[in-house]
């Protein structure tokens, strides 16, 4: 059935420097009909909304407001606004927009937010051009509209047989006022053509052939290539800087000291000491022949080790209560009480393309070209670093070569951006890998204690867990120890299951480092602890961990938060709880959808196991099981992979799929190697020989995803294939070996003569 947009979309005007753009209730932006004016008249391309241009030639331009960064977000959005449009996808071409959120709303490409973002403008956005274009047929035929359709880059009329091409009705359309929202009508789901269709991705011959244009393959006429020696130490300083062998470098043309910034430093740059030169390899030289002398600051004494031990016995004694129902201190004292404490340390996002930017000052301006999720964070860190306003910074956004968290913070855009006025010439930052392992914001590291009672039918009548972390809020404010309501959000306070008493609380965790977005982001450790501690609570009350976890989740409901015990706000993800509500039968559903087509229950040989780990987040539900294979020396191979994936409406299946097969390789990746450590404050590792990452033959031999069809609104799918993972992954290995994996990564612990069977203590 088709559907009217709702009578209670409003529109809104806003002045953008001349140009008046109207927002619809969906988020549309349309151009107003005084703004379109009579451009078309001239040959010029017909443009009712900021999304989409149709030259007269018949061409049509989809304008992409979000990065690409290997989700395929500018083969999606194409696809819905042609499909709504009815046009030839022969005839689309795919324009990334710059950075100009005014125009085309926010641009940052981060918490798996773009479909949900702009499906609903994407659509309204097609239903416009295509209700333009009938309205132009029908003028120029004279006939009412009823009796025209828009069909494949074409306007029909069936009773007469004629036809006519998009492109040649583009000077009627622009004159033609532009309809109302509540009088647009979107095609019905069996009406699609592109939507929910595989569909080959717009950049992938320009990515196979070479020509496509990340931020490192950023060239311009007369450019300067920099690299910059920063501070080993978040907080460091220069104290010296003996320069003169590192001038001797052919190709070397200047050293320029950068601005150090003071913690917590937000967004801007550690500062340090730039080798500017003719070629990137004269750079990296002269880097390599600088002396310099730094003081370390107040976090030079900052040690992995004894950090870690800080945030374990944070853990291990009361904190600050997050939510709490019940009495879960009396009810721990009955029945088999266990308990278990989990770790996982800091990641590096580690993207296959490290940062890079290019910038050009003239004239009091700053323009700017960088591999970034978030264009509009470039225009205003970089104008607060320039002392320029905004408007007079330019974001133009290549692709980028994987980001996961770390292309949303532009600090390498700022130190192009004050090379380039330095220089008084264009100049490329580049980031090596060593750069961006020892200088990024890295994803927390965090100690989880949990505790639970088991009764004698083996149900779980109590919950205790207890989390400490540095949180993201620390890099913009001071004195920050505690994570914020949507950092508890993810995973702990959405604590989804039927327990009837229960208590979380979070310890003190002061930040050493910068601590960023990462892929899930705080999902990670939360899930994690859950999951893995689930799967202990079921083998001490002797049962099935699949029935187990589906009882303890309790009959299939909605669970209202604003009721459950939390003492801060819920935290949805920015969405409402009307549009996405926490719904346990979506969480039964991907569970057993997961375990049937894994064959969860059948016997498997010696040495196999398989895990099973469920987690809600991005407001998608994700199930996982995972088989592995531990010979006896301690060796690990994982024959198979099982995913279950309630994402909502899905638009494109084909990425949405390499999505969860991605992140489901990247968890791994985390979960078996993933770990940077600190001594006297320095990043110990630096390349891909030290921070591992998973490669093909580690990687599963087999990934299955399984996609919920559904109508519901969509949530997101980049990030909530990671959280699952770690924990299904060691309940697997546990299974297989009877070792249980607490702490991350795993790295050598199956080697190790004794593992770990983990405390169970009767108490009752």
């Amino acid at each position: 059935m088709s559907r009217s947009l709702p009578r209670r979309d409003f529109v809104k005007s806003v002045a953008i420097g001349g140009l008046v753009i109207t927002v619809t209730g969906s988020g549309c932006r349309r151009l107003s009909d005084e703004a379109r004016g009579s451009a078309a008249r001239a040959g010029e391309p017909f443009e009712p909304v900021v999304y989409v241009r149709l030259d007269p030639s018949g061409t049509v331009t989809i304008v992409c407001p979000r990065s690409e960064m290997g989700q395929g977000i500018r083969t999606t959005l194409a696809m819905v606004i042609a499909d709504e449009m009815e046009a030839d996808w022969k005839d689309v071409v795919v324009a990334q927009a710059p950075g100009d959120e005014k125009k085309y709303g926010t641009q940052n490409t981060d918490g798996s937010t773009s479909i949900r973002d702009f499906l609903p403008k994407y659509r309204e956005a097609g239903a416009i051009v295509r209700t333009l274009l009938e309205a132009a047929a029908a003028r120029e035929w004279d006939v009412p509209v009823a009796e025209v359709e828009a069909q494949n880059g074409h306007v029909v009329h069936a009773s007469s047989k004629r036809a006519l091409a998009f492109g040649k009705l583009v000077v009627t359309a622009s004159a033609l006022p532009m309809p109302a929202a509540a009088s647009l009508v979107l095609k019905k789901p069996s009406q699609f053509r592109y939507i929910g269709k595989d569909v080959p991705g717009v950049d992938l011959r320009a990515m196979t052939t070479g020509q496509a244009m990340f931020g490192q393959d950023l060239r311009r006429d007369g450019m300067k290539v920099a690299v910059v020696a920063r501070p080993p130490v978040y907080g460091g300083k220069v104290a010296t800087v003996d320069s003169r062998e590192a001038e001797k470098v052919p190709g070397v043309e200047r050293i320029v000291r950068l601005p150090e910034a003071t913690p917590p430093t937000g967004f801007q740059m550690l500062g340090g000491v730039a080798v500017v030169a003719k070629n990137t390899w004269a750079a990296m030289q002269g880097r390599k022949k600088l002396r310099v002398t730094w003081t370390d600051g107040p976090n030079a004494s900052y040690d992995s080790e004894r950090y870690r031990a800080e945030l374990e016995q944070a853990v291990r004694k009361p904190g600050k209560v997050v939510r709490s129902q019940g009495n879960a201190a009396r009810a721990l004292g009955s029945g088999t009480r266990v308990s278990a404490d989990y770790y996982i340390p800091h990641l590096a996002q580690a993207p296959m393309e490290p940062p890079a930017a290019l910038a050009v000052f003239e004239n009091g301006r700053c323009d700017t070209w960088s591999c970034t999720q978030n264009p509009g964070a470039v225009r205003e860190t970089v104008a607060q670093a320039l002392g320029i306003p905004v408007e007079k910074v330019a974001s133009y956004v290549t692709l980028l070569g994987g980001a996961f968290g770390r292309k949303s913070k532009p600090d390498y855009v700022v130190e192009a951006a004050l090379l380039a006025r330095e220089m008084g010439a264009p100049v490329k930052v580049v980031w090596t890998r060593e750069d961006d392992i020892q200088h990024g914001f890295y994803h927390t590291v965090a100690a989880e204690h949990m505790e639970g009672a088991v009764d004698s039918n083996g149900k779980v009548t109590a919950w205790l867990q207890r989390s400490a972390l540095p949180s993201i809020n620390a890099q913009f404010a001071p004195k920050v120890l505690y994570q914020a309501d949507y950092e508890t959000g993810m995973g702990m306070t959405d604590f989804p299951y039927a327990v009837p008493n229960l208590q979380e609380e979070m310890g003190p965790a002061p930040a050493r480092v910068r601590i960023g977005w990462y892929r899930s982001v705080v999902n990670i450790p939360h899930a994690f602890a859950i999951g893995s501690f689930i799967d202990e609570l079921a083998r001490a009350a002797g049962r099935d961990p699949k029935a187990f976890l589906l009882e303890m989740l309790g009959p299939d409901r909605i669970v209202n938060l604003s009721s459950a015990g939390l003492t801060g706000k819920p935290w949805n993800y920015d969405a409402s709880f009307e549009d996405h509500p926490l719904d346990t039968a979506r969480i039964r559903g991907v569970v057993e959808l997961a375990a049937s087509q894994a064959g969860w229950g059948q016997p498997l040989p010696a040495g196999r196991g398989r895990g099973l780990a469920v987690h809600r987040s991005f407001l998608s539900y994700v199930a996982m099981v995972i088989e592995v294979e531990v010979k006896p020396d301690g060796s690990l191979s994982i024959p198979r992979v099982d995913v279950a994936a309630d994402a909502g409406f899905i638009a494109n299946p084909d990425r949405v799929k390499a999505q969860f097969e991605g992140a489901t390789i990247m968890g791994i990746s985390n979960a078996l190697y993933g770990e940077v450590t600190f001594r006297e404050g320095r990043p110990v590792q630096s390349n891909f020989d030290q921070y591992r990452v998973a490669r093909m033959d580690v990687a599963p031999r087999e990934i299955r995803v399984h996609l919920v069809q559904s109508d519901a609104a969509p949530g997101g799918v980049g990030e909530p294939g990671v959280p699952p993972v770690a924990p299904a992954l060691g309940n697997a290995i546990f299974a297989a070996t009877g070792r249980r994996i607490r702490s991350l990564p795993v790295g050598d612990q199956l080697t190790k003569p004794e593992g770990d069977k983990g405390p169970v203590t009767p108490v009752g």
